[in-house]
């Protein structure tokens, strides 16, 4: 092990030193900056060809040390076209056809460092051409998504590496100080706003940290006397992995509602909903530990006996802006059966569905109190509780029960041994769809517009009159019964207004493969406009960081509230020089930063 990090150490100093004396020598002095302009612009293509040639030694140097991990990234759809990044070449029909068959699989597309699972991150929305290879995902054998379009890398980091151990991330961060090369972290590409990809940025792919374990007597690190119920993960675990293995251990885990979004990572970071989360809480309020890469380069363990602000940070501060996180420790439950409502109909009337979202508003303060989280989505509701029988969850979906039986819909609500067994009967079914360039609006509702008369009239008046749009995306998600003395370290840094929220609400626009870069700004704008109407209804609410929409005001406030200016110190003591920075993470430099190029600026 010592003769490992000493190499790790002394190659880190070669490379160094390499890039310091490579680097310098490329960079003209004042008396050739104050020569004819000429000559200066001689010296200038000069110097660039210098620079660029020393970027490249340095990224073999930096190939060396990670162990030959650092790859060169291609386009997730490249193998379909036949001109790519402006030369033609064979297609290769084989994996095109595997593409094209999988393009909505996030099973699939999970491998592939290429593909995100919304899209339009992989390419360069500001470009009037988006610079990507999108296919056509409600028929990816479309040949006008294809024929003739020349396939680019768009807002895919060209590099990355595949990370194995904490000294990849140290040495990505030395590469990203001494070269001025940029950051990305990418886990699983369950990615609303943009975070985990950037066009001239060097991404670490942490998918492949897939270590977990269980400890009914777990100790975090500088504690006594201070033992837990607790799994340990690793960044890149699976959601749906760290299900089967709780269940292996007879334990319930508190995560989210997809096979593969990275359970130890952005999920958490973010807050993390559930719909366990009306009983249990947000993820972030049940980290135990994290390990965590911090920007300066040291191997840190937070927690609430040490690096206490950082602890705080990690739990729901957000994105990659404190460090790379390596594996994270979390609270789990004893395995306990569960009650789970299905009931889904199809509206014969133009106002059933109006209808249908005012028994929602009406009945889901009681549902709340009642221990119930899920989703409604459109004319269908999937929801759960671990706290009533099978007939006292009868009785309290008895409303849905009846309107869904009056329109000839289907219900279902039974008993089922775990949350595992749940999630494999339903959840993977009914998870968000990937592939569909999708945007997000999203807003947390006050439990007044459920609790009060007056409440309910203006919530169900804005969700009839938004039906025109949109069917609203509802997650109940939030932490209502949760009490967050039961956390480790106290309350989280997520906004304040998700103790006081019942509904976590969303809308959304959905772009096509051959959208107009006039035509994207469009339905950007246009989704702003309608979610603003939710925000002019909760002053002082806000909204889900992990799915927030892309242009959200005074996002501060909104994901963070009064915890912001705690974060923004945070952010300042261990990232002195802003090494990392996300679109709208805690210490964001601004959407002018060339790290958003592609970003549209509306």
């Amino acid at each position: 092990m010592l003769v490992a990090r000493m190499k790790f150490v002394a190659a880190l100093l070669a490379l160094a030193a390499f890039v310091d004396s490579s680097l310098a020598s490329a960079v003209p002095d004042a008396d050739e900056l104050s020569s004819s302009s000429s000559s200066s612009s001689t010296a200038s293509v000069a110097a660039a060809a210098t620079a660029s040639a020393s970027l490249f030694s340095a990224l073999d140097v930096l190939n060396a040390t990670v162990g030959g991990r650092l790859k060169k990234a291609v386009p997730f759809e490249a193998p379909c076209f036949s001109i790519l990044e402006g030369k033609h070449v064979a297609v290769d029909t084989a994996a095109c056809a595997a593409i094209q068959s999988n393009y909505t699989d996030p099973t699939f597309r999970v491998t592939h460092f290429g593909a995100y699972m919304l899209p339009q991150w992989e390419t360069c929305q500001s470009s009037s051409t988006s610079e990507g290879c999108l296919l056509d995902n409600s028929n990816p054998t479309n040949p006008l998504a294809i024929d003739g379009v020349n396939c680019q890398l768009g807002n895919v980091p060209p590099y990355y590496i595949e990370v194995k151990s904490v000294t990849d991330v140290q040495a990505a961060l030395a590469f990203s100080r001494l070269t001025g090369v940029r950051l990305s972290v990418k886990n699983k590409g369950h990615d609303y706003k943009g975070r985990s990809s950037g066009k001239d940025t060097l991404n670490l792919w942490v998918t492949n940290l897939r270590s977990m374990s269980h400890s009914a007597s777990f100790r975090p690190e500088g504690c006594v006397g201070k033992t837990y119920d607790a799994i340990t993960t690793g960044a890149g675990v699976f959601t749906q992995d760290v299900y089967e293995f709780a269940d292996s251990v007879n334990r319930t885990i508190i995560a989210g509602y997809h096979q593969t979004i990275g359970f130890s990572g952005g999920y958490f970071l973010g807050g993390g909903h559930s719909v366990l989360s009306p009983v249990y809480g947000l993820a972030a309020d049940r980290v135990v530990q994290v390990k965590v890469v911090t920007p300066d380069g040291v191997y840190r363990t937070a927690n609430e006996c040490q690096n206490k602000d950082l602890f705080f940070a990690l739990r729901g501060g957000g994105g990659s802006a404190f460090g790379v996180v390596i594996e994270s420790t979390h609270l789990v439950e004893p395995l306990f059966p569960i009650q789970a409502a299905v009931l889904r109909f199809a509206p014969s009337a133009s106002t059933d569905l109006a209808a249908w979202y005012s028994l929602m508003v009406e009945n889901s303060y009681q549902w709340a109190n009642d221990g119930w989280g899920g989703h409604i989505v459109g004319p269908s509701l999937i929801h759960v509780t671990p706290l009533l029988s099978n007939e006292e969850a009868k009785a309290s979906m008895q409303p849905a029960v009846d309107f869904v039986t009056a329109h000839n819909g289907t219900v279902t609500i039974e008993q089922l041994p775990s949350y595992l067994a749940f999630f494999t009967k339903y959840v993977t079914a009914a998870q968000a769809a990937v592939g569909p360039e999708l945007e997000l609006g999203t807003r947390l509702l006050p439990s007044k517009f459920f609790s009060t008369p007056e409440g309910r009239t203006q919530l169900t008046a804005l969700i009839n009159d938004t039906l025109s749009f949109a069917s609203p995306y509802i997650v109940a998600g939030t932490p209502w019964l949760f009490n967050t003395s039961a956390s480790p370290g106290g309350a989280s840094a997520v906004t304040p207004a998700w103790r006081d929220a019942i509904w976590h609400l969303s809308v959304k626009w959905q772009f096509s493969f051959d959208d107009t870069l006039a035509e994207r700004k469009e339905g950007y704008s246009t989704l702003e406009e309608h979610i603003q109407r939710f925000r002019d209804l909760t002053p002082g609410s806000g909204a889900y960081f992990n799915e927030g929409d892309v242009y959200e005001p005074d996002h501060e406030t909104s994901y963070w509230g009064d915890n912001y200016p705690k974060l923004l110190a945070v952010k300042r003591k261990y990232d002195p020089h802003g090494l990392l920075d996300c679109w709208q993470c805690v210490g964001w430099k601004g959407e002018s930063d060339d790290l958003y190029q592609c970003h549209i600026k509306l």
